[in-house]
C-alpha cells in the first residue's frame, strides 16, 4: 500500500465534488429500493471524507463490533472495491423493515439476507452510476458478498482480495429513511492505486 498526494485530506471543492455524485446516487437509489420493498425510502444527503484504512472499524464501534458488510468488487476505467458497513442491530432492524412479512423472524432469515445484499448491491451500482455521469469512467460492479461478523475480520477479508491499494479509502455516509425510521450506513471504497486520482481528475478536482 502506498500513500496518495495529499493523503487523509480533500479540499472543499474536492468534498463538493464527490458529495454531488453522492446526491446523484442516492436520488437513484432511493428510487429503485423504494420500487424493490414498494414502500417509501429515502437516503440523506451523503457525506463524503477521506479516512486511514485502519480507521474503518471505528466507523461502526470499533474492531469488535458486530455488524453486516455487504462487499462488491468494481472493474472498468478504474478499480477497486466498496463495502456497505451497517451495525448488526441496524442491519437487522433494516432488514425487517425491507422485508415486513419476515419482522417476526429471529436473526437473519434468508429472506433477509438477500434484502441487505440487493440494498447493498443498488446503493453501490446507484453511486458508481452517478460517479460515471460525472467522470464519463466506466464502473462495473460484481454480484454483491454478504457476511455478518466483526468489522476487523470483516475488514481483514476485503484486504486479503485487495491487490495494492491506497492506506485511505473514501467514505460515504449516507442515513436509510424507510417507513420514517433512520438507519446510518457507510459505503466505504478501496481505491486500487492510482483510482482516486483518476476520479477526482476526472470531475475536474485532482489532487494537487
Amino acid at each position: 500500500m502506498t500513500s496518495m498526494p495529499g493523503a487523509g485530506r480533500l479540499t472543499p471543492l474536492q468534498i463538493d465534488a464527490l458529495g454531488e455524485a453522492g446526491n446523484i446516487g442516492a436520488g437513484n437509489a432511493a428510487i429503485a429500493l423504494s420500487l424493490m420493498v414498494s414502500k417509501k425510502v429515502e437516503l440523506s444527503t451523503p457525506k463524503a471524507s477521506l479516512i486511514p484504512l485502519a480507521g474503518v472499524p471505528d466507523l461502526v464501534g470499533g474492531p469488535e463490533a458486530a455488524v453486516a458488510g455487504i462487499y462488491l468488487e468494481v472493474q472498468g476505467d478504474c478499480s477497486g472495491s466498496i463495502l456497505l458497513l451497517l451495525e448488526e442491530e441496524s442491519a437487522l432492524i433494516l432488514a425487517s423493515l425491507m422485508v415486513p412479512a419476515e419482522s417476526g423472524e429471529a436473526g437473519l432469515t434468508v429472506v433477509k439476507r438477500s434484502a441487505l445484499q440487493e440494498t447493498g448491491s443498488i446503493l453501490s451500482a446507484a453511486y458508481l452510476s452517478a460517479l460515471g455521469q460525472l467522470t464519463g469512467l466506466f464502473f462495473k460492479p460484481s454480484v454483491p458478498g454478504f457476511a455478518m461478523d466483526m468489522a476487523g475480520a470483516i475488514l481483514d477479508h476485503v484486504l486479503a482480495d485487495l491487490a495494492a491499494s491506497e492506506d485511505h479509502v473514501l467514505v460515504v455516509e449516507t442515513d436509510f429513511i424507510v417507513s420514517g425510521v433512520k438507519i446510518m450506513g457507510h459505503l466505504v471504497l478501496f481505491p486500487d492505486l492510482g483510482t482516486l486520482d483518476t476520479i477526482l481528475e476526472h470531475l475536474g478536482v485532482p489532487f494537487d
